[in-house]
């Protein structure tokens, strides 16, 4: 099955990406231009050096360290022009990865220090996602692109970030989250913006069990009510190993809620809160038929994109095209938007690809 499945197909195949950060996904050429606009100094200005700084600098273990990393991106996004050409790259560097729907996260509060008003920041970045969605289109890889706007969860003021996603939440802005180093900063420090988007009746994810664990998830669902888990890996702490592996109640909730996990494959490898990419959890994650669905959490980070996410899959675990089929329609069924909109992108676009593929392997 391995042996079949060729890179350029996985790239052609349409994927769905639900945790993908939009200062994390910088074109290295794009830093290296943008810095020199901004007047910031860069460990080199060379792009093709700069891309694998940063991933060498993100893969240390620790993902305090990995988040220093993005002192450089968030510094030359800090103007409307800047934030539009940045989102509008994405869009198409995404679609061109053949990814057919995405949720790109950023956090406006970080992007104010040239005198940008929160409002200005993200309709700044909305502007550039339709432009770089107009322009994939035009090209022959349509994209649909939903933004997620993330609070951090060591600042205060998740209830302002709360109060713009839903301002915003007609013109792009589909999603809430939080994000940042969990030790020490509970999800529950922000329960005022989450009650607030619930009565809005507003989907939120939040980043829990990456580096923290159980705690911080049971924290994410049961307190906050979060919509889906970002990252959510550490669910695996709650499973008792074995030929039939055996649930504890939180990891036997999150299963039986169908609570989408946005597992990154590479980024919890560099963090540390996985061993491997052929050790990763998301092979019994997916064997025990949790919500499981692949992102690239910070694409220049990991030096990743979405084809080589689902590559290293098929290589670790044996994945063919069945099983991608599988993983997308569940990031599909899990996205924010809405619900006829979500299975018209998985009837007309994503089944008769896979089927393709499928008829093309020699499978019904």
């Amino acid at each position: 099955m391995v042996a079949t499945i060729r890179y350029e197909d996985i790239v052609q195949a349409p994927k769905a990406l639900l945790h993908d950060h939009l200062d994390g996904g910088l074109r290295p050429a794009t830093v290296v231009e943008l810095a020199a606009e901004a007047g910031h100094e860069l460990p080199t200005t060379d792009p093709e050096a700069l891309g694998r700084w940063f991933v060498d600098a993100a893969s240390s273990g620790s993902l305090e360290r990995y988040l220093e990393t993005f002192a450089h991106t968030v510094q030359v996004m800090q103007t409307a022009s800047a934030l539009r050409r940045v989102a509008r790259e994405c869009a198409l560097d995404l679609a061109a990865d053949g990814v057919v729907y995405a949720e790109v996260r950023f956090a406006p509060e970080l992007h104010l220090e040239r005198g940008l008003t929160l409002d200005e920041v993200v309709e700044a970045v909305i502007a550039g996602f339709a432009e770089g969605s107009t322009a994939a289109a035009a090209e022959g890889t349509p994209i649909r692109v939903g933004t997620l706007l993330t609070a951090m969860r060591h600042a205060a003021r998740s209830q302002e970030i709360a109060e713009l996603a839903v301002r915003h939440r007609d013109t792009g802005v589909v999603g809430f989250d939080i994000a940042g180093a969990e030790a020490g900063f509970p999800p529950t420090r922000h329960l005022d913006a989450f009650e607030y988007l619930q009565r809005e009746n507003f989907h939120f994810t939040i980043h829990a069990g990456e580096a923290f664990g159980l705690p911080s998830i049971w924290q994410a669902i049961q307190w906050c009510g979060a919509d889906r888990l970002g990252h959510g890996v550490r669910i695996v702490d709650d499973i008792t190993p074995g030929p039939e592996p055996v649930l504890g109640r939180l990891a036997a909730y999150v299963r039986d809620k169908r609570i989408p996990l946005e597992l990154c494959p590479s980024s919890n490898v560099q963090t540390g809160a996985a061993p491997s990419i052929a050790d990763h959890p998301i092979g019994l994650l997916r064997d025990l038929r949790f919500r499981v669905t692949v992102n690239t959490d910070n694409r220049l980070m990991s030096g990743t994109s979405m084809s080589r996410e689902m590559a290293l899959l098929v290589d670790a675990f044996g994945y063919g095209w069945r099983e991608m089929q599988w993983l997308t329609i569940n990031a599909m069924k899990s996205a924010f938007i809405p619900f006829d909109q979500r299975l018209q992108i998985i009837d007309e676009v994503i089944k008769p690809a896979y089927g393709r593929l499928l008829a093309s392997a020699g499978q019904p």
